[in-house]
């Protein structure tokens, strides 16, 4: 198989998070323990950092390996979901995975995952553990897919742990309260390894209390810690928060393993995410007049940040461009919305996204007004030909929609 025949066939694997939502949860790690087996164990080779939370995970492993990169170290990065490529989700020092590994990988153990019955997100895994151990990376990132205690990524046993926040998403798979949410992330939590927490409240702040003393690991809490600021070229507001909890985590790292990382390292790193990891979709503009940004923020708390910064902007009038998942509550996410924005109603182009007619008719509850659009793309060149130069362009309310413009 080529590599779209093989990531084709990765995808049908049993259901995929991204496109099928609740059915392609699992709860257990029964068939990752397996895989690794199958694969001689690659995660025991890895000196790793876990980064779990609802929001930051992302921008936060980033981050840290920008930094890790400026301080001359070999980096592996496993991030999800995609924007674009399958690739993305694998990177070493910003370097996305060879398709030919990706399609030697599943050559070689295509017949075991199709036995095994392996979903698409415990393969993947299995495919980065063997691929860092391979090229000897020096530290390996790995970003939770969902949750943390039950997720495929939670084999390792790693440097330092991170929770960057607690909030209510995916409430059908982690529970609906903070505090149920809390012990699922928790759950990376390893015994006599430190964890750094980003963000708390008082109802998370004693689950991860409690567990790090039932594990006997240190705890730091970041945004007590750390009141020192660096600038960024990741420029969303949310991106305070984060930076504290990478800097907690590169203090931890530094003191208590052989990883040396200087001021210059940190300041450098964080100036230089996009260029040294190639991320996208955070707060990132595709255009000046009109002034065009598109964010992958979908859940409550990432939206209300994401709004508030819109509000903070100069412009004349503002053109929202929304779509969303299917298992989204809309009457959480919808109420955030300013109403004096003009909507672009569409569909990301995945079986889990909601058809945009209905979204169409849930916003106008909330005297959100527009038209409904036949694709993302459609709904993106028409924003840009009504815009003035003057007005301002949102794109965003999931992470596909984001994919689709990029």
């Amino acid at each position: 198989m080529n590599y779209q025949e093989t990531t084709n066939w990765m995808f049908s694997q049993l259901p995929m998070y991204q496109t099928h939502g609740a059915s392609a949860y699992k709860e257990d790690l029964t068939n990752i323990l397996s895989l690794s087996k199958h694969l001689k164990n690659p995660e025991n080779t890895l000196l790793c950092i876990h980064v779990a939370g609802t929001n930051g995970k992302g921008s936060t492993s980033h981050m840290l390996s920008s930094i890790l990169q400026e301080a001359g170290y070999k980096v592996g990065l496993y991030t999800s979901p995609h924007l674009k490529d399958f690739r993305e989700r694998i990177k070493i020092n910003g370097i996305e995975i060879s398709e030919d590994y990706v399609c030697k990988f599943i050559k070689k153990h295509k017949s075991y995952l199709e036995k095994q019955s392996m979903s698409f997100f415990e393969m993947s895994v299995g495919l980065a553990f063997d691929y860092f151990a391979n090229e000897k990376v020096d530290i390996a990132i790995i970003e939770v897919g969902l949750g943390g205690r039950l997720d495929a990524t939670n084999i390792i046993t790693p440097l330092v742990s991170v929770i960057t926040n607690i909030g209510l998403d995916h409430v059908q798979f982690l529970g609906n309260t903070l505090e149920l949410i809390a012990f699922e992330k928790a759950g990376i939590i390893k015994p006599n390894i430190a964890v750094v927490i980003g963000e708390y409240t008082a109802e998370t702040k004693e689950v991860f209390l409690a567990k790090a003393k039932q594990s006997n690991s240190e705890i730091y809490f970041a945004s007590d810690l750390i009141s020192k600021d660096y600038p960024s070229d990741l420029i969303g507001n949310y991106q305070q928060s984060n930076k504290k909890t990478v800097l907690q985590t590169i203090t931890v790292l530094c003191h208590q393993t052989k990883f040396k990382i200087s001021d210059k390292n940190i300041q450098l790193g964080l100036l230089n995410v996009f260029k040294n990891t190639g991320l996208e979709g955070r707060w990132q503009q595709l255009g000046t007049f009109p002034k065009i940004i598109c964010d992958t923020a979908h859940n409550k708390n990432g939206l209300e940040i994401v709004l508030k910064q819109i509000q903070n902007e100069n412009f004349d009038r503002l053109h929202i461009i929304l779509g969303v998942v299917n298992d989204k509550d809309l009457n959480e996410i919808l109420p955030l919305f300013p109403k004096n924005a003009l909507y672009y109603f569409c569909k990301p182009n995945i079986s889990r996204g909601l058809d945009a007619s209905i979204l169409k008719d849930k916003a106008a509850i909330y005297n959100l007004e527009g038209k409904v659009y036949n694709s993302v793309s459609d709904a993106y060149k028409i924003a840009v030909t009504k815009a003035s130069k003057s007005d301002f362009i949102y794109i965003g309310g999931s992470t596909f929609v984001v994919g689709e413009i990029l």
